[in-house]
């Protein structure tokens, strides 16, 4: 999804494909409160009201400092051309420094980006540092007006997600979490029914860091370090055409964070603590 600066509401997409990325993987510790390996059993929330999918937004507030930064994979199914023509929907200077900083972190991606790029897909689900999550395989929205995102139908809602499943199992992600978020962040109940057969929880955010087509990056932290709370989820982008200064927000919102005493988890941690 696509979040702006000025906006601390929910993220918005406007159509622009954002996606994460990967370089070739350095040996690196995670952070030593961090589990090293990921789970089998990969915690979820129990369905909410009715049985619909749950919805999660942050963790704990009491239970220690921990914040977690996610980050969208964001690849339309119609953006192939773009690709093929030279634009970058990668960003490995962003993904070497989390390595280097050792802050683990979850990539929500679609199934429609680790198709494009099936080897960085495979670098970052066999990373201990980082999880890969679902972020559906067209980043089409699932519900009406969603910031000017084509719409998937409610007869393929399901579909869509299973199918993102299906490209990560073929470009080598292992273990897949559990988790999906909507596109743009917009979802009603018609669309948590749809999604109760797959088992997910769907992850929200309470920090919109405004990082998509941000060109002032001191903007950007000042945004992430004043809405950062204890078992916050902050909602970032991996892209060098489409959010060029993420890598500089984290390379400075890290080291502020962790002086307050902050600890930076995975999604997973927040959701099972």
């Amino acid at each position: 999804m696509i979040t702006f600066v000025r906006r601390v509401t929910a993220a918005c997409v406007l159509g622009a494909a954002l996606t994460a990325c990967a370089a070739t993987p350095q040996p690196v510790r995670p952070e030593p409160s961090a589990t090293p390996t990921a789970p089998t059993a990969p915690p979820t929330l129990a369905p909410g009201p009715g049985g619909l999918t749950p919805v999660f937004r942050n963790g704990s507030r009491t239970h220690g400092r921990t914040v977690a930064l996610t980050f969208d994979a964001d690849m339309t199914a119609d953006q192939g051309a773009r690709a093929a023509a030279g634009e970058h929907f990668d960003n490995p200077g962003l993904i070497a420094a989390l390595r280097e900083l050792r802050v683990p972190a979850t990539v929500f991606m679609t199934g429609r980006w680790a198709e494009q790029y099936p080897e960085q897909a495979r670098s970052l689900g066999r990373d201990p540092l980082f999880e890969v999550a679902n972020h559906s395989y067209s980043h089409y929205a699932f519900t009406d007006d969603c910031y000017g995102l084509p719409t998937v139908s409610g007869d393929r809602m399901r579909a869509d997600v299973e199918r993102a499943y299906a490209a990560f199992r073929r470009a080598g992600v292992p273990d897949a979490r559990p988790y999906f978020r909507f596109p743009g962040g917009c979802y009603d109940r018609r669309a948590l029914k749809a999604l109760t057969p797959v088992g997910v929880t769907a992850v929200q955010w309470d920090v919109v860091s405004g990082d998509a087509f941000a060109t002032d990056a001191e903007a950007v932290t000042r945004q992430v370090l004043e809405g950062v709370r204890p078992g916050s989820v902050v909602v970032m982008h991996c892209t060098r055409s489409a959010a060029p200064t993420t890598e500089r927000v984290v390379r400075a919102v890290v080291p502020q964070l962790r002086e307050r005493g902050f600890r930076f988890v995975r999604v997973s941690e927040l959701i099972g603590s």
